[in-house]
Order: structure tokens, then sequence, then C-alpha cells
């Protein structure tokens, strides 16, 4: 892969706690990669968070930082931990205890995309697996880690909102048990990534704007929100998952008919998500 494997936007002056991250939209495919796979490169976009770090584009207008991971998903999973490797992708790689990550292919170096489809016709090599968690994955957290440890040296918290996308059928067990189909999960490790207040107000966010939304299931977040969610340091980790369908066709990976107008109404809810942390009056969320 070539080029920089993330895009950092600061603010022009930070005025937050919160950081702002989107680790599953980059799409920077590099010819090499598709020419690896065996899917053809509209199929490798299936795991994609399509457009999500467009949708994010307002945020440093509100003090915020931005991180925006440019290697795609499919290439290398920066919300995996660097040992879950997969025996069945990677050479070398004995199998160890039992992960159903790993199991499903959905590993720091995934071996299949949406659907349980195979990215490759072989194996990769261990060396082939380790640079690209050297070139991509090290790099996109040791920028993360500076964002969260200079948000607590400023304001003496951190937030971190990951913001990712769902497919609309993610939510079908949910609408067929009769309940309204949530449009946002919001995960916070069953309350152990984030304090109480900070989980509440993004949720009042998201239900005052008109959107239904749901705790914990089917996503209460991934490696980056066990690892930055430590409440007690007063560092704080939150996911948030999007209905794609609210503002891009699934089957073809474009903005939809509604895609300016949600971009918009999002907008106004980052804002009040950017207002939690604003200014040390924060600092007893942390001991929740």
């Amino acid at each position: 892969m070539t080029g920089a494997p993330f895009h950092l936007t600061m603010p022009e002056r930070r005025l937050t706690s919160v950081v702002f991250a989107s680790p599953h939209s980059g799409r920077d495919y590099a010819a090499s990669f598709l020419s690896s796979s065996i899917l053809d490169e509209h199929t490798i976009r299936s795991s994609e968070d399509a457009f999500v770090e467009d949708l994010l584009e307002a945020v440093p207008g509100f003090g915020a930082p931005l991180l925006a991971a440019l290697a795609p998903r499919a290439y290398v999973d920066v919300n995996r931990s660097a040992d879950e490797l997969d025996p069945a992708l990677i050479d070398g790689i004995r199998p160890s205890v039992h992960n159903p990550r790993v199991a499903s292919g959905l590993g720091v170096i995934p071996r299949v995309v949406a659907g349980g489809r195979a990215i490759y016709n072989g194996k990769l090599s261990r060396q082939e697996a380790e640079a690209r968690i050297d070139g991509i994955w090290r790099p996109y957290h040791d920028c993360l880690h500076s964002l969260m440890e200079s948000a607590l040296a400023q304001f003496g918290e951190a937030i971190l909102v990951d913001m990712h996308s769902m497919p609309h059928e993610a939510m079908d067990s949910i609408a067929a048990a009769g309940a309204k189909r949530p449009e946002i999960v919001i995960g916070d490790r069953f309350g152990a990534a984030a304090a109480p207040a900070i989980v509440e107000h993004i949720e009042a966010a998201f239900a005052e704007a008109g959107f239904r939304t749901l705790r914990n299931a089917p996503f209460a977040g991934a490696y980056i929100t066990q690892t930055y969610g430590r409440p007690s340091r007063g560092m704080h980790a939150v996911q948030i998952e999007i209905d794609r369908s609210l503002y891009m066709n699934e089957r073809e990976i474009r903005p939809n008919g509604n895609y300016l107008g949600f971009k918009r109404v999002l907008a106004g809810i980052l804002s009040e998500i950017a207002k939690i942390g604003k200014g040390r009056g924060q600092m007893p969320l942390a001991a929740e």
C-alpha cells in the first residue's frame, strides 16, 4: 500500500475533549491489492463504511479533531488487535485461543468481506501481514493514542466517538421481533467503556433529531472501544453505528437522494456531541 494510512484534520483551535474517528471508511484500494484478490472492485468494498468520513466533515469546525483511515478495512482492520492473526489466511500462524472474530475471517488482516466472501485464493505470508500492521495499523493507533492523551492533558478527560455504518439488514432480527427498527446503535461495551452521562448525552442528541436508537445490540464496540475506553482514567470511548440506508444506496455503494439532508442533520448532532467535552466542567464524569 502506498501513501499515508490515515488523514487527520485538526481544528483551528481545539475546544473540546471529544475526538471523532472513522476507522472503516478508507477506500485507498491499491492496484496491487486488487490484483491479489479474487473479488471484483465493487464486491471488495462491501465491508467498507462508505462515505462516513465525509459525513463527519463538519467536525473540525466544532473544535474537535477528525481522524479517518485511508487504507480499506478489507486490507487491514484497525478495529482489531494487532495480534488477531488468522491462521487460515496467514502462513506460520498457529491456532491459539478461540477468537470468534478471527474464526469468522475478520481478524486484523481480513480473510473475507461482508457475507463471508473470500478475498484471496490462498494464503498470505506472515511478512506481508506484519508489513500491513507496521505500515498502517501502528501509525493509525499511534495517532489516535496521541489525540486521546493530548485531550486528557488539555481538558482533564478524553472522549472518543468512533463512527461506523451498518447494513440495513443488521437490524432485521429486531424488526422481525415486532420492535421498531433502530437506525442508530450506540456501543459502550455495556457500560464499561464510557461514563453513563456521556452515552446518555449522545443518545439524546440522536433522539432529539428524530432517530431511533439502541444500545449495544448487535454492536457493543470492538477493539477500539475496548482499548480506549478507560473511564477510571478519564478516557471514554463510544462506538456509533449508522444505518447505511439513511444516506446511501448499499447495493450500488453511492449516496442516495437523502445524502445531503442527512449530512446536514448529522452535523447538528455532532455539534451537540462535541459540546459534551467543552470545558473542564466535565471532569467529574471520569469518576462515574
